[in-house]
């Protein structure tokens, strides 16, 4: 796997790229940890099926250089600067997580740039029981313990096996020094200078114009396999897959099963 910095808008950004062929961009979320880095088993696979994979630090992430705002609006432009630094005028686009939301807003500002999109484990992309549920926790007031890393991956994996020493020792890494001011920079900061709308962006997927599936682990908080039967109902158009035995990091819990689906996806997309 190739490891390499880019500039893009006077940011020096961390990227991990596998294969060749139609791209794939890969999207991590917002939680507290979280970087390209929860792609890197993925990336193989799909590199394997015959794609160039791409996945990034999003600005003031990981190994990225801080971004000049802190807001989601900033992050969700940030996706087309990225593509076009790199030569990709087209390709498919996943968001985890936070990112879910960040692929969806970008689909339906350029959907031009865009032959799919697929969303992985967005919880406010998904219609509301009763009590609305934050995506991304705010961080405590001190910086994470290795134990609170360790409480934070087994609070968001079904398959606790996962959490090698290896990998809690990377991940509590990517949480705690510059990541975790960062962390409390991006929750005092919220949506940046997303447009004022009073309509929910879970309410706008019917406007996106590109193919789209989203994947939800059925063992997800705030009722994600309850609140993915009302969104079926309302979007039958939206392909939309339920994984039992998986939480929150799906692209951990059911690493086959995404590869297989985003794969499948592909192969359904119309021809450019």
């Amino acid at each position: 796997m190739i490891e390499s910095g880019v500039r893009v808008d006077g940011l020096g950004i961390r990227c991990l790229e596998e294969g060749s062929g139609p791209p794939i961009l890969l999207l991590h979320g917002g939680t507290l940890g979280f970087s390209a880095e929860l792609w890197r088993s993925n990336m193989v696979a799909l590199a394997a099926a015959g794609h160039r994979v791409i996945a990034y630090d999003q600005p003031g992430f990981g190994f990225s250089d801080n971004p000049p705002e802190f807001g989601l609006r900033y992050r969700q432009d940030f996706i087309v600067k990225l593509m076009d630094a790199l030569g990709l005028p087209k390709l498919v686009l996943v968001g985890h997580s936070q990112a879910g939301g960040l692929v969806i807003g970008a689909a339906l500002q350029s959907p031009e740039r865009f032959s799919g999109v697929v969303v992985l484990g967005t919880g406010s992309l998904l219609p509301p029981l009763a009590t609305p549920q934050r995506d991304v926790e705010p961080p405590s007031d001190s910086e994470p313990t290795l134990a609170d890393t360790r409480a934070l991956l087994e609070a968001n994996l079904y398959r606790h096996a996962v959490i090698t020493p290896q990998l809690l020792t990377d991940y509590h890494r990517m949480s705690i020094a510059r990541n975790f001011t960062n962390a409390r920079h991006r929750a005092a900061a919220g949506s940046g200078k997303a447009p004022s709308t009073s309509v929910p962006l879970w309410q706008r997927l019917g406007e996106v114009s590109v193919p789209l599936m989203m994947i939800y682990g059925a063992n997800d908080r705030a009722s994600a396999a309850e609140r993915v039967v009302l969104a079926r109902t309302r979007y039958p158009g939206i392909d939309y897959q339920l994984l039992e035995n998986c939480h929150h990091i799906v692209q951990w819990d059911r690493p086959e099963d995404v590869v297989r689906l985003i794969l499948d996806f592909h192969r359904r997309l119309p021809a450019a």
